[in-house]
């Protein structure tokens, strides 16, 4: 079969379409035919380079696909199924992962950063990290979804359970995990707050129901946001880092929550400690999430 691979880090030159074995079914395992496989930020860091990776690797942590065989074993699922993968992999014998923490464990792996991911002919994966595919979505809808919406369910709903009624500053609302995010605040009957930075982003950002869109290169995210929230929003959504953190940190009310999943943009940012207990505001990491956030994203 073939496989995206790279051998070494760099630009897009070092991305290598290989010809490599099939992989071999073990206990609980199904092999899928990959239909479809997306490109997030995440591949991007990886291939580029990032400290602690086993090179040569399969990239990609996003697929869909068709199961053409199962191991004896596996009674959930049965060839011709249409199925997503979930983007991460755990033995299911860690004890964080009976605790619906696993993505607190060391042990946690993301398809294509910590192991070998999805851009390939045909993967084989646990029963245990894969998901019925739903029928009003086409193969490369499906393929787009786990990572960065279970991501923005994660820190939505897990770590600052966003509430109806409450106001939430999205940035990067045109971005993957940005755009997945505005659609689970929705749902959750949260006001939605979208920073953006160009005319069409804008009306993406409207589409996909934020109640209010800020072009941030016409006027300051922070200060429309405090305006538009009558006093500053209950949650900012983080995960752009230094280009944003001020204006974050100016959105947001005494006791709000600031919760991030990355820094693109850079991650050496200021903080006056007086402000945050003074506030009693609080800053939240999140990587990822749980293999019940992803079912439950999936539901949606």
């Amino acid at each position: 079969m073939k496989a995206v691979r790279i051998h070494l880090h760099g630009g897009p030159h070092v991305l290598s379409i290989d010809e490599m074995d099939q992989p071999e079914l073990k206990k609980g395992d199904i092999k899928i035919k990959v239909k479809a496989a997306a490109l997030n930020h995440l591949d991007i860091f990886v291939r580029e380079g990032i400290p602690g990776i086993s090179l040569p690797l399969v990239m990609g942590s996003d697929a869909a696909g068709e199961i053409v065989e199962c191991a004896n074993d596996v009674t959930a699922f049965s060839p011709g199924d249409h199925i997503v993968i979930m983007p991460f992999n755990i033995n299911t014998d860690d004890p964080l992962f009976k605790e619906n923490k696993e993505n607190l464990s060391r042990n946690y792996q993301i398809r294509g950063e910590h192991c070998d991911g999805v851009q390939a002919e045909y993967v084989v994966v646990s029963q245990d990290f894969v998901m019925k595919k739903a029928e009003c979505i086409n193969w490369q809808e499906a393929a787009a979804f786990p990572l960065v919406a279970l991501t923005a369910y994660h820190m939505l709903v897990t770590k600052v359970a966003l509430k109806a009624g409450q106001w939430i500053l999205i940035h990067g609302a045109s971005s993957g995990v940005g755009s997945a995010a505005i659609q689970i605040a929705k749902t959750l009957g949260a006001n939605v707050i979208a920073s953006t930075s160009s005319p069409e982003k804008v009306d993406l950002a409207q589409k996909l129901g934020a109640d209010h869109v800020i072009n941030y290169k016409e006027v300051s995210t922070g200060k429309t946001a405090r305006d538009v929230s009558d006093g500053g929003v209950d949650v900012v959504f983080e995960h752009t880092g230094e280009q944003t953190w001020k204006e974050s940190l100016r959105a947001l009310r005494i006791g709000g929550k600031i919760v991030t999943c990355g820094a693109t943009s850079g991650y050496n940012i200021q903080l006056d400690l007086r402000a945050l207990f003074s506030k009693q505001q609080q800053f939240i990491g999140s990587t990822m999430g749980t293999r019940s956030d992803m079912l439950a994203v999936n539901k949606l």
